[in-house]
């Protein structure tokens, strides 16, 4: 697997290279992927198929000038921003692995995240709901996928030292929610791990045997992406 510590400018180019990187996998093959980034302003970041008037406070996001993205992966709405430690695994679909369906995929990936932070933290961290991961049954980690014929995208976000209150402002309580957060507001419901971010790097890349630096990234397909989709609201706030 092929490990790329990669933050770019912008929240879109950010997006866009996760998108970019499935894509250049679908079309070409080659080495699974553990791409690891660290944002460096404040956005909020919309799931496929979710509505920002439903999700985000509208007025308070144009008030604090925090853009509002959408991803091509499934999920709930996010704020992401410094604090947050953002990782990417493309992973492909092949005999007598475990990714050949939705749940399956979850399983695995999570659980196996899972693992790595209890081995960081000391305690347990368990899977909640499909895609969460919890300590004392507060929230650190969302996560999400996209798929494609024969490559995944898995990624998700580990609250290491990102401040709740500016999500209650920001986010509305979400429609769907797992079972264990009976409905707590986001300050009652999240925790931050307060690990060093070199160290979930570190222990992401030893748990996924993620060591050969990728050298190369489809920089072309991002330019592409960011101009045709992350940059336009005929995507981001298309419901």
């Amino acid at each position: 697997m092929k490990y790329l510590d990669l933050t770019l400018p912008t929240p879109a180019e950010n997006l866009a290279c996760d998108e970019a990187l499935l894509d250049w996998r679908e079309e070409g093959g080659g080495a699974e992927i553990l791409r690891v980034w660290e944002p460096q302003q404040h956005f909020l970041v919309l799931g496929y198929a979710n509505k920002a008037s439903q999700e985000i406070n509208l007025e308070v996001s144009r008030e604090r000038g925090i853009p509002i993205l959408r991803r091509c992966s499934g999920g709930g709405t996010v704020l992401q921003g410094p604090g947050c430690l953002s990782y990417s695994l493309i992973l492909k679909i092949g005999e007598g692995n475990a990714f050949h369906n939705i749940s399956g995929t979850n399983c695995s990936i999570m659980e196996r995240n899972a693992a790595v932070l209890t081995s960081l933290l000391g305690t347990a961290v368990t899977v909640q709901g499909f895609t969460d991961l919890a300590v004392n049954n507060l929230k650190c980690s969302g996560n999400a996928q996209r798929r494609k014929r024969a490559w995944i995208l898995f990624h998700g976000t580990f609250l290491l030292d990102l401040k709740p209150g500016l999500m209650e402002e920001l986010l509305l309580l979400p429609a769907k929610q797992p079972d264990y957060r009976q409905n707590r507001s986001h300050t009652e419901f999240l925790t931050q791990l307060k690990v060093p971010i070199y160290l979930v790097k570190e222990a992401l890349q030893k748990f996924w045997g993620s060591t050969e630096p990728l050298l190369k990234i489809p920089r072309a397909r991002i330019e592409d992406l960011v101009r045709e989709k992350y940059s336009q609201a005929a995507w981001n706030l298309k419901w």
